[in-house]
């Protein structure tokens, strides 16, 4: 089937668009998307990924619509669809499923100006996808038991016996195994299979982050490998969940000083390419980048200039290790994985 190719009216909206948004280039671009507008496969988290729609519907009038699945699950499910699916955009927390649909041709390029929004090292160099949030890997641990001193200095000190049965992680999630790539990505195979073997061993495993740092917490284990963000969700609540719990950042370029980029791209099959490079372009801009300021998200902004909610550790401060997002490998990481006994 031919693919239906962008209006002449919408490409020249884009253009305005992506110069400085005018009223009439907005106008154009609602104009342009059907009824239905543009469908988002959104594999970040629902409250979030819904303030952005909110936001840019209510900026440019462009309805969203979106399809929630996890990273891996809608990463496979557009490479199952290829050109037929029915996705605009692909929004996920970690970048392993945008490096999967990307290897598989199925980004159409970004407008200039979009991946102008964004530092290089929060996106690809061919850029076919671009960072629009990041989070950073932190063990949380209980303060009640564990001492600065008595803390972990790497990530890869965790295989060691003697905190065998002392931490806990989710290795089944998006979120570890987003690590466990750029464990592979800075370390090699060898040493991330040595390291996974030793984790198998001595890990309490718990599904999802959230449930291991209400067992740190609660006495169950001293530590977990988790994400930033739950932490400070949690303590912007009750706190009832983190009260007994503090977060070490690894730092020093450390794999546990690992910073993750969420990721958003424009499927080359969308009929709407007009409006989902505008939806791209809005949530990597002011607009998008300042919900993740003053929402409840505690995700970090990566815009140029952008700054990220107040409580935070600054990103600047994290020394995280180099790593390229595109060549993170999650089929390699869930074969070694799989190897070790963890999934």
């Amino acid at each position: 089937m031919k693919k239906s190719l962008p209006s002449f009216a919408s490409v020249l909206a884009l253009g305005a668009f992506l110069v400085g948004s005018p009223l009439m280039a907005v106008s154009a671009l609602a104009q342009g998307a059907d009824a239905d507008g543009i469908i988002i496969y959104n594999a970040q988290h629902a409250s979030l990924t819904q303030a952005w729609a909110d936001g840019f519907t209510r900026d440019t009038g462009i309805k969203v619509t979106l399809r929630k699945g996890s990273d891996m699950e809608l990463g496979n499910q557009i490479v199952q669809e290829g050109a037929a699916s029915p996705a605009d955009v692909f929004v996920t927390e970690n970048s392993p499923a945008m490096a999967l649909v990307d290897g598989a041709g199925l980004f159409a390029p970004l407008a200039a100006d979009t991946i102008a929004q964004v530092p290089p090292e929060y996106q690809p160099a061919n850029g076919r996808w671009i960072g629009v949030a990041a989070r950073s890997t932190v063990f949380a641990y209980d303060k009640n038991k564990l001492t600065p001193a008595q803390l972990p200095k790497s990530l890869l000190d965790l295989a060691d016996p003697s905190w065998s049965g002392r931490w806990g992680a989710s290795p089944s999630g998006a979120d570890f195994q987003a690590i466990v790539s750029a464990l592979l990505e800075l370390k090699g195979e060898a040493v991330t299979s040595s390291w996974l073997k030793a984790m198998k061993a001595g890990v309490k495993p718990y599904r999802g982050n959230s449930v291991a740092m209400k067992a740190v917490n609660a006495g169950e284990i001293e530590g977990a490998v988790i994400y930033h963000y739950y932490w400070f969700g949690d303590q912007a609540k009750t706190g009832e969940n983190s009260k007994n719990v503090a977060l070490h950042y690894f730092r020093k370029g450390d794999p546990g000083a690992f910073v993750s980029v969420s990721g958003a791209g424009v499927l080359a099959s969308s009929k709407h390419q007009a409006q989902a490079q505008a939806f791209v372009k809005w949530v990597t801009g002011k607009g998008g980048q300042e919900i993740l300021r003053d929402g409840d998200s505690f995700e970090y902004a990566v815009g140029v200039g952008a700054r990220s909610n107040p409580k935070l550790e600054p990103l600047a401060k994290l020394q995280a290790p180099k790593v390229e997002a595109s060549k993170l490998n999650n089929k390699t990481v869930t074969d070694l994985m799989t190897s070790a006994g963890l999934l």
